[in-house]
């Protein structure tokens, strides 16, 4: 079999490096073949092929068919071959033998080929095998006695009972042999198992044809030789069920509009490129691609520049694939690259950048220039997933880890993948959790330079009755990506509400910080439901603080921005956590209606041994302070770390070295410690003030 046609070429083959052994050898054989038949027949004083009536309208119907390739203009015949030529050879290698059967057939190929000057090297393969197969049916009726020659025909009259099955077998070894040699010495189309189910299955067809219109063909060259052209009409539309069925295969693997593969080929061809590396003990690697801002333009520019831009996309990846990858096209502006072979993933991923950087490069549509940018997701064989589908699925993982991180490429980390078998159990649980009474709520103050109690964040805990403690940054992202998100905040603000109320009554007034996630923010109405639950619990709005991120702007900034101001409408203050690990954080701090600003621990932590954090810190807590806001430095865990930040003026601290996180009766506990005494008429100092 050979390569699809030119602008719909299927990457594949497991056995090209075998090809480049069997076609010189096949080239070799055929040659050595026909130059011994040849020099056999000359030296018997014989013809080389028939000049009888029969041998006359062979030849008239061979140029028949060969015209008709030639005019044909296409490629689709060298991909099963030419039907039409395997019937006329066989016809004659039943009725003259097998020298005129292979010149007939040489015929039929390399005139063909001929006419298409780059496909001579095709041509000449094409001719070898068929020399060798119709040698194979040679061989096969000469085992039964039946050696035709052009000075001895075969004729129909002296066919018998069994010719049937000599007809059979030797058709079937014509074909499974040419087949093989096609399979061994060029790249199956794609290379898939689909392919190869399929081309046996025409094969079969084929070997039913040639069954049925050789014998004919003899039978009317001997009786009517004139009638022989009229065959043209049979085999052309013999080679035509060929060609179309092969398109109907192509077009189930290919993407009409760029040409690349698609998904079903992808996923088949990924399995034989998983198998290739298990048995060598080699990595492979599938990369996703997605556009960023592909469904605008289609909304702007229409769906026609749409398309322009996927061509010119496919194109770029086609152009900048490492050596041995291969890219397909999943559907709308998803794209995908298969590496094969990778020597970590640290190599996949760096391929992966490659390809985001190389698609960014501005592009010029239709007079108008853009930059496109994209995410790709990494997952790597054997440690993401031991097979296609599921290598696929987690790079699908990785890829939206990349989109919504705006970090261009992530390899697949399990720990943000919420449908792992393991995960989905642990999702069951979470929601009986929250039925049950199992997770907690836990307060960690914030305290300030002078002792004075800042305020408190609310922290959830669970601790699972079979997996012990389980780390919040799990099941609360496994809640962001199941939809439990909005029934976790309802309870984190009904029990921190419901506790503050307490607090309050004990004449306890410290205000208590909840963190919220971007899905509330952009929950319609979610401004109007915390100050319905402050007014149901009787707490001042004053004393609730949500912490929010930089990514509650990066989905839809608007709405964003229309809840916040609603929030602290409502007189609800604002805190920005983990400063300084967004995607453009001083953008971000302009537009947040933000009264406090939390430096993430990742900061906070290398202090006093990194000069850059240490700096980072210093400017992030100046910049805070010029804008009016409140600095909290989180994950303090040592006295050096607690100085430093004084000394660079920090407002206040959070963390182990004052207090970790406590439930609701020891955090009472310990603010009534602080107070100076266990009455319940003490007030806690908020912000260097008493408050009563």
């Amino acid at each position: 079999m050979q390569s699809a046609p030119e602008g719909r070429r299927l990457p594949g083959g497991g056995h090209a490096w075998l090809s480049r052994y069997v076609r010189p050898a096949v080239l070799a054989a055929a040659s050595a073949a026909l130059l011994i038949g040849v020099l056999r027949v000359l030296d018997h004083g014989q013809a080389l092929f028939p000049g009888d009536r029969p041998g006359w309208g062979f030849a008239l119907l061979t140029g028949i068919v060969v015209a008709h390739l030639v005019a044909l203009g296409r490629d689709r015949w060298w991909g099963f071959g030419s039907g039409s030529g395997a019937a006329l050879a066989l016809s004659m290698l039943l009725l003259y033998g097998w020298l005129p059967a292979v010149l007939v057939s040489l015929s039929v190929v390399t005139l063909a080929g001929a006419a298409r000057r780059d496909r001579w090297p095709q041509a000449l393969l094409h001719g070898a095998i068929d020399v060798l197969g119709v040698g194979a049916a040679a061989l096969v009726l000469a085992a039964w006695g039946e050696r035709p020659s052009i000075e001895h025909r075969w004729e129909p009259a002296a066919w018998e009972a069994t010719t049937a099955l000599q007809l059979l077998l030797g058709a079937l070894a014509y074909l499974v042999l040419t087949r093989a040699l096609h399979w061994l010495s060029s790249d199956p189309p794609g290379g898939l198992p689909s392919m190869a189910g399929t081309a046996l299955l025409k094969q079969a067809l084929m070997a039913l044809a040639l069954l049925c219109v050789a014998p004919l063909i003899v039978v009317v060259a001997v009786g009517k030789p004139l009638l022989l052209p009229l065959f043209a009409v049979p085999l052309i539309a013999l080679d035509f069920t060929f060609w179309m069925a092969r398109a109907r295969v192509e077009d189930q693997l290919i993407d009409p509009l760029t040409g690349l593969p698609n998904r079903q080929w992808l996923l088949e061809r990924t399995r034989g490129a998983l198998d290739e590396a298990e048995r060598a003990g080699e990595r492979a690697a599938l990369l996703l691609i997605d556009l960023d801002s592909f469904r605008s333009v289609n909304d702007t520019l229409g769906h026609l520049a749409g398309d322009q831009l996927l061509l010119r996309v496919a194109d770029r990846i086609g152009g900048c694939l490492p050596p041995g990858a291969e890219a397909a096209r999943l559907g709308g502006d998803e794209f995908a690259v298969l590496l094969p072979a990778v020597e970590s993933v640290t190599s996949a991923q760096h391929a992966a950048r490659a390809l985001v950087g190389a698609l960014s490069a501005p592009l010029d549509l239709g007079g108008l220039t853009l930059v496109v940018e994209a995410s790709a997701g990494v997952a790597v064989f054997p440690e993401h997933a031991p097979e296609a589908e599921g290598l696929l699925r987690r790079a699908d993982v990785a890829m939206y880890d990349a989109k919504n991180d705006r970090s261009g490429v992530e390899v697949y980390d399990a720990s943000r993948d919420g449908n792992t078998p393991d995960r989905l159990a642990l999702l069951g649980d979470l929601r009986r959790a929250l039925d049950t009474g199992e997770i907690e709520l836990h307060y960690q103050p914030k305290v300030r330079f002078d002792g004075a109690v800042a305020g408190l964040e609310a922290l959830l805990r669970w601790r699972h009755p079979e997996r012990g403690k389980v780390p919040p940054d799990e099941f609360i992202a496994i809640a962001e990506t199941s939809g439990l998100m909005p029934r976790l905040t309802e309870y984190v603000l009904e029990t921190a509400l419901g506790q503050l109320a307490r607090w309050r009554a004990q004449g306890l007034t410290v205000p208590v910080a909840v963190n919220v996630s971007p899905r509330d923010v952009h929950s319609p109405g979610f401004a109007g439901t915390v100050a319905a639950r402050l007014a149901r619990h009787g707490v001042p709005p004053g004393s609730l603080q949500l912490e929010i991120t930089e990514h509650v702007m990066l989905e839809d900034p608007q709405l964003a921005a229309d809840t916040l101001a609603g929030l602290t409408g409502h007189g609800v203050r604002m805190s920005l956590d983990d400063f300084g690990t967004g995607y453009s954080s001083l953008v971000h701090l302009r537009r947040l209606p933000v009264s406090e600003l939390k430096i993430d621990r990742s900061f906070v932590a290398r202090l006093t041994v990194d000069s850059e954090d240490a700096e980072i810190v210093r400017c992030t807590i100046d910049l805070a302070h010029s804008l009016g806001l409140v600095v909290v430095a989180e994950g303090v865990e040592d006295d050096e770390t607690w100085e430093r930040l004084r000394d660079l003026g920090c407002d206040a601290v959070q963390g182990w070295l004052v207090a970790a996180a406590m439930p609701a009766a020891e955090t009472t506990a310990w603010l009534r410690a602080r107070a100076g005494g266990p009455g319940p008429a003490e007030d806690v100092p908020v912000e260097g003030q008493a408050v009563g």
